[in-house]
């Protein structure tokens, strides 16, 4: 009778048991059971913003959740940044980002570590820069504007969209490879860098193809050179970087997308598998390249292989403005 009672009170303490695990909040709600904020680091109507919107709405279909674009603009985009590292690692809070290498060198004091406060989700689209002008800037080609640039560099105005982002980073490169020394005049963010532009009131622009392509298309702005390996199918008459002699500058735009570090891998690879269907959706090919961008690789797009992407990336960056000895406080 003792053996029997003991096995009957195992079997009504297993039963409890199960019962309690599924009555259980935690185990009840499934990945995803509310809307996920997607933050990006610069305001609405940027690049990131047009492409975090794009992969989210796809995303979410996926995910069954929509997913709520949250736009932290600001110090090179280090203010959404530190407010993802902060955020709870329960897959509810995610960072699109573009110059995240960047600032994490540039910044001197940041409230993360770029290096380890992040889970990488997988990486997105990768594109070029181009060097802009207006249309009515003297220098009639990329040779000649170079040359002005090394004589007069002082003299010559070169906007970009704040201290830390890309477009900053690509002046400085082009900087360095040439010796020169330009204006180089920080805005807040790039639609305002560019405007100036295209009204005359500055000279040049490092900007993303994103950005500047539809203003070639109507030729509001005037391109000398692409930051690319090959010259872009959108706009073929454009000469690379590469082409000029100066493969330095091939400078690149990249997203990537992020969660807080300690997410766990399985909400990460859930995440990562609506990103892949996001970006197998043709709509959003299509759009990509129409901002002249193009997809990593799809087995590029793993969550290994983005943080082995940032990890070359921090590596390569800190080169660049280690020797440029531009640091922010």
């Amino acid at each position: 009778m003792n053996n029997f009672f003991k096995r009957v009170t195992t079997v009504i303490g297993c039963a409890s048991a199960a019962t309690i695990l599924a009555s259980s909040p935690v185990q009840a709600q499934s990945y995803p059971s509310r809307p996920i904020n997607m933050v990006v680091p610069f305001p609405a109507g940027s690049a990131t913003d047009s492409v975090a919107r794009l992969i989210g709405m796809k995303m979410a279909e996926k995910l069954g959740q929509p997913v709520v674009m949250e736009n932290v603009p600001g110090a090179g985009g280090t203010i959404a940044a530190a407010r993802v590292a902060r955020a709870a690692p329960d897959g509810y809070t995610l960072l699109i980002h573009t110059t995240i290498a960047l600032s994490a060198v540039l910044y001197k004091k940041l409230s993360y570590d770029t290096a380890t406060a992040f889970e990488p989700i997988g990486l997105v689209n990768i594109g070029p820069y181009v060097f802009a002008a207006n249309p009515a800037y003297p220098a009639k080609d990329a040779k000649e504007l170079f040359a002005n640039l090394k004589a007069n560099g002082n003299k010559v105005s070169f906007s970009n969209a704040g201290v830390g982002t890309g477009s900053h980073l690509c002046a400085i490169k082009l900087a360095q490879t040439l010796g020169a020394e330009p204006n180089l005049i920080p805005y807040k963010s790039t639609s305002l860098a560019l405007q100036d532009v295209i009204a005359g009131h500055v000279d040049m622009l490092c900007d993303q193809t994103t950005n500047a392509f539809p203003h070639l298309a109507s030729k509001k702005i005037k391109a000398y050179a692409i930051t690319s390996p090959q010259r872009s199918a959108a706009f073929p008459d454009i000469p690379t970087t590469r082409e000029l002699g100066i493969p330095e500058v091939d400078v690149s735009v990249w997203h990537g997308l992020y969660a807080p570090k300690g997410t766990t891998g399985a909400i990460v690879t859930q995440l990562n598998g609506a990103l892949q269907v996001a970006l197998a959706d043709p709509a959003v090919q299509k759009r990509l390249a129409d901002m002249g961008t193009d997809l990593f690789p799809a087995n590029q797009r793993s969550p290994a292989a983005h943080a082995k992407w940032l990890a070359d990336e921090l590596k390569s960056v800190r080169e660049v403005i280690e020797k440029a000895k531009v640091q922010i406080e």
